[in-house]
């Protein structure tokens, strides 16, 4: 069942997952981390499909990162071993984890680079019944094919996210957990129409300016 996202989606806060497909990870110069490597995007970063990604004047190197996104239903804390992180499980949608590398690389740290305004696109729509354990997940940039990863090699699992995150920080309706990008990361440009794609959901379109 589709679910469509309202303008007023604002989750109390975004968990994104770094380096979660040992291609990208390589990509960038680094190795899969023996534990999740979590990171928070600002809500007010959200735009929704058809909406306009800002490139702002403090990067030269804006680049895409096309993810599975996991919206939570309701509150989870200190799931256990026994418990099904499934049941929390609203339904996944299309992200796009927007990144300012250049700036990434100088803060070391991921605040500024991940959060600019316009820089989380989400949707088309909220999809509640999908297998997402070998799902494709692609990114095209002016029709070329950029990204082009399966769920199947994510090195932590989206069960295994839901777990391990409700046992740091409280997840409450509404939280989007982004879990990684894979390989293919490029440059956008003013101009440029980015599509994160991901099978059985459908696509997310978005004007570059």
């Amino acid at each position: 069942m589709k679910i469509e996202i309202e303008k007023g989606f604002a989750p109390s806060k975004i968990i994104c997952v770094g380096r979660n497909y040992a291609d990208h990870a390589a990509e960038l110069g680094n190795e899969v981390p023996n534990d999740p490597l979590l990171f928070l995007k600002a809500p007010s970063a959200i735009v929704f499909d058809g909406s306009k990604i800002t490139i702002p004047k403090q990067s030269a190197q804006v680049e895409h990162e096309g993810e599975l996104a996991v919206v939570i239903s309701k509150t989870c804390k200190d799931l256990t071993d026994d418990g099904n992180p499934f049941d929390y499980v609203l339904g996944y949608t299309c992200l796009n984890d927007v990144t300012a590398r250049d700036l990434q690389k100088k803060d070391v740290q991921f605040a500024r680079a991940k959060s600019f305004d316009t820089f989380c696109p989400i949707g088309p729509h909220i999809e509640t019944e999908l297998d997402v354990s070998d799902t494709s997940v692609k990114v095209h940039v002016n029709g070329v094919l950029k990204q082009d990863g399966r769920t199947s090699e994510m090195a932590f699992s989206v069960d295994f996210l839901i777990r391990y995150i409700s046992n740091m920080m409280t997840l409450n309706p509404g939280d989007v957990i982004a879990t990684g990008t894979p390989a293919g990361v490029s440059k956008l440009s003013s101009g440029d129409e980015c599509e994160v794609e991901i099978e059985g959901i459908g696509t997310l379109r978005n004007h570059v300016v």
